[in-house]
């Protein structure tokens, strides 16, 4: 029997649309080099920092886009802070990837082999192109990068799932939900450790993500040092800064110091018992 989609037409042509492509020589999933992770105390200590003091420091030392623009968390008063792994996703094209039962195709794409190779503390960054109809990540894969030990997720597009996934208690910041699998629309899963851009900023492998209800900023890993040391110096002049403000002080004097109050500060800093 003639299959239905390849039965010819009125014009004697087969109806498939693919039935003419061509197939190119691409081996998916992509995969980048390996990439190393940041240790746990700088991880800690950047644990102390949060998502804006770290992008007001990095403007500072020169990285004008370091917000990931558009992800929300999925529930509020979560900080996450981790290495990336990440997870490209590009437009389905259908010589290469497209086509019915895309769901059970994906156990075999990026998607599946990112998730084999998370390790603890790992935050897992996704470039889907802000897409409204790609749901990059669902329930039992959230459960599974969870149980691995990743932290949490920044995800440049959509989520399925949505409530199955809060009540993990997973750390998420994605552009919503939608009810589609994630090769449901236009998009594939289709590289892993390689650079992605995720709300109008570059994500390598390995950068450091600081979330909290500001939203997702990436820190370029050879810089995080950079980032926790001026970051602990304007934390403890904040506190410094509060305490003369709730006493009655101006606020053009103490925010930010002048020189005459970074002295005054300076004293307040060495007098404290965690002073350094």
């Amino acid at each position: 029997m003639t299959d239905a989609l390849t039965r010819p037409g009125l014009d004697g042509l087969p109806t498939d649309p693919t039935a003419g492509l061509v197939r190119p020589d691409v081996r998916l999933p992509v995969r980048g080099e390996a990439f190393e992770r940041a240790d746990a105390g700088t991880l800690a200590r950047l644990g102390e920092v949060s998502s804006a003091t770290a992008c007001a420091k990095l403007h500072g030392l020169g990285i004008r886009r370091s917000f990931v623009e558009g992800p929300r968390p999925l529930s509020p008063g979560y900080k996450v802070v981790g290495s990336a792994l990440t997870l490209q996703f590009m437009p389905q094209r259908e010589d290469l990837a497209a086509g019915d039962e895309q769901e059970y195709v994906e156990r075999h794409t990026a998607l599946w082999h990112v998730l084999e190779t998370v390790r603890p503390g790992d935050v897992l960054v996704v470039q889907a192109f802000g897409s409204r109809f790609s749901g990059c990540v669902g329930d039992i894969l959230a459960r599974y990068f969870q149980r691995k030990g990743g932290a949490g997720m920044v995800v440049d597009g959509r989520i399925r799932d949505s409530g199955k996934i809060r009540d993990l208690g997973l750390p998420v910041w994605s552009t919503g939900s939608t009810p589609h699998y994630a090769s449901q629309s236009e998009l594939f899963p289709w590289a892993f450790d390689v650079p992605v851009a995720v709300g109008g900023v570059l994500c390598l492998p390995g950068d450091l993500v600081v979330a909290d209800d500001d939203g997702p900023v990436i820190v370029p890993r050879a810089m995080a040092d950079q980032v926790i040391e001026s970051a602990r110096d304007h934390e403890e002049w904040e506190v410094f800064s509060r305490g003369r403000l709730d006493e009655g002080a101006r606020l053009s004097d103490y925010y930010p110091l002048t020189p005459d109050t970074r002295g005054e500060f300076e004293a307040w800093r060495s007098a404290q018992p965690s002073a350094r």
